[in-house]
């Protein structure tokens, strides 16, 4: 690691760090601070999906792949593709950020989106942070141009999450100069049309490794499409590998080292899927907005009425607090990212795991948060919410998947509070006991009693509790409380921003004070039900959970009331 990354390492926070209690909110990248290099990202990406992607959705809803393929080349001549790839390799030689903007625009259209990130995320990542350089010179120029199109083959029928049960086999040829690869991969993205599979094999059925594998190697083959729920214009298939030649050197990483290849890629992924969810969402909220307006019940339009107020306000809430998380995490990742070498697996994998935890919370809050919005669209518009004949019908349909890719939610929570629970065990030494913070806040409360939860769990059950799996439920309420803890900051962070810049303070001092004031009953749901299964004394259990009950809680319907009439005036502006 170079001088200038050792300090940037010993400065940034820490993945995980946003835990521990602190003096002060950080200072966190944010929307508003996008350079002007990323508006202009912004601007081409959306004009892209506006005038190419968007006219084509019918054909691409109809699995017309030759229309799919066109859009994707197109989206490589405008630099689309390879956004982090340097440009060396033939990418544009961007940051994470500039990713981020990309796939939030992309989401427009849930199905070309999936296969635009199919390409440019985790179709291309692996050779580049992990394959040789031989391999990256092959095959990321043509994948950045999109002249050839690629896949990633990890899940099989009977290992979903677990995916180091795979059955996939790799056997070296007696000459040693060929894997011979034989297995069955299933929910194959692009299956129909990749030149290149990212594959996930075990040498010698015990070593899980990854490589690449061409589509004109003998052997290969791809079952019938997937009939979906939604994402009906993304190609899904099996792929089958009998007896497939690969060359040697199209070995991703190392032998027995397929897991830092697909954990920490499936990361950036994740924190790409919490992009996906947000530009999905500002498209359903802004299809609530219009429909609001000019349907007319009672004589007036149902904008005028507060329970729907209360639906779009709360919709907008969501989507701007997830946006602030998504551009955190992402500055972070740049952070983490920035002058690494390339050669140096080690510096590689440390610099992807950092903001592992960040990045889980990411895609579930977004995914969720996703499926809450297209929700609540349907219910705005009512009867012709369940019809075809209005978009917000495949909004609904495409959305639900977002909880299960990337890892299921359940096993991202999962994930989040084992790795939060084992930075809150280095850092708690010492500590007997809970004391609230002495300025009551609501972030430093929470914190505090994440901290105490964790203790007094570990007291309970032992340090192992989170490793054995026999609490789970406690761990997923850890999870929930955490990223509950994340969200907050992270609105605080941007809300103080827009006060130090005069931009929208008051809608943006609104959202973060509202999210804040229900966030914390949903930390006190949960803290009470671990509070119950660790049997903890009366007198304990008050001290925990007291100082949150006990805030003075704002008007939410006024705040409320106000983000609608935010919204609705900007809306009325845009469309006059």
């Amino acid at each position: 690691m170079s001088e200038a990354q050792q300090h940037t390492s010993a400065t940034r926070p820490r993945g995980g760090g946003f835990i521990e209690l602190s003096d002060q909110v950080p200072e966190v990248f944010s929307p508003g601070d996008f350079s002007a290099e990323q508006i202009l990202i912004q601007e081409t990406a959306n004009r892209f999906v506006e005038q190419e992607v968007l006219p084509n959705t019918g054909k691409i809803e109809k699995q017309e792949w030759d229309v799919t393929i066109q859009l994707l080349k197109q989206c490589a001549s405008l630099g689309l593709i390879g956004i982090e790839v340097p440009e060396s390799f033939g990418g544009s030689g961007l940051d994470r950020v500039s990713a981020m903007i990309v796939a939030e625009q992309m989401a427009r259209l849930g199905s070309f989106s999936v296969s635009w990130g199919g390409q440019s995320g985790i179709g291309s990542l692996p050779i580049l942070y992990f394959g040789s350089s031989t391999l990256r010179k092959k095959y990321l120029p043509s994948l950045c141009s999109a002249e050839k199109l690629s896949a990633y083959a990890l899940s099989e029928a009977s290992s979903g999450s677990d995916a180091l049960a795979a059955r996939t086999i790799a056997t070296r040829s007696p000459d040693g100069t060929r894997w011979i690869l034989n297995g069955e991969k299933m929910w194959v993205t692009n299956a129909a049309f990749a030149d290149l599979f990212i594959t996930f094999a075990k040498v010698d059925g015990q070593h899980f490794s990854c490589f690449a594998v061409e589509k004109t190697f003998p052997g290969i083959s791809t079952g019938a499409e997937e009939r979906k729920m939604g994402l009906k214009g993304s190609s899904t298939r099996p792929l089958v590998l009998c007896d497939v030649p690969v060359p040697a050197e199209n070995l991703i990483g190392q032998i027995g080292k397929g897991h830092e290849v697909a954990f920490n890629i499936l990361n950036i992924g994740r924190a790409k899927l919490g992009a996906s969810a947000c530009g999905a969402s500002k498209l359903a909220l802004n299809d609530a907005i219009r429909y609001s307006l000019q349907r007319i019940a009672f004589g007036k339009p149902i904008s005028n009425f507060g329970a729907i107020q209360h639906k779009l306000a709360e919709m907008a809430i969501r989507i701007w607090v997830l946006e602030a998380m998504v551009y955190r995490t992402a500055g972070l990742m740049d952070e983490a990212l920035n002058g690494i070498d390339l050669d140096d697996t080690t510096d590689v994998v440390q610099a992807l795991r950092e903001y592992a935890v960040e990045c889980s919370i990411v895609k579930v809050f977004g995914s969720e948060t996703l499926d809450f919005v297209v929700d609540e669209t349907v219910q705005v518009h009512g009867g012709y919410g369940f019809s075809s004949e209005y978009p917000v019908e495949r909004y609904y349909r495409d959305s639900r998947v977002h909880r299960i890719f990337e890892g299921t939610n359940e096993i991202n929570r999962l994930m989040i509070s084992g790795a939060l629970i084992k930075h809150m065990v280095a850092s708690m030494e010492g500590q007997s006991h809970f004391t609230a913070p002495a300025d009551g806040g609501i972030l430093a409360i929470a914190k505090s009693a994440f901290a105490a939860l964790t203790r007094l769990a570990m007291q309970r059950f032992g340090e192992s509790f989170y490793r054995t799996g026999d609490e789970q439920e406690i761990q997923l309420l850890l999870a929930d409380i955490a990223t509950e803890i994340y969200a907050m900051e992270t609105a605080i962070c941007r809300s103080q921003k827009a006060l130090k810049i005069g931009k929208q303070v008051e809608v943006c001092r609104d959202i973060a004070m509202t999210f804040q004031n229900d966030s914390r009953f949903r930390i006190a749901a949960a803290i009470s039900q671990i509070l119950a299964r660790l049997e903890i004394s009366e007198r304990l259990s008050k001290s925990i959970l007291n100082p949150l009950l006990q805030w003075q809680s704002i008007d939410t319907v006024a705040t409320r009331r106000r983000i609608a009439g935010h919204l609705l005036i900007s809306t009325r502006n845009s469309i006059s």
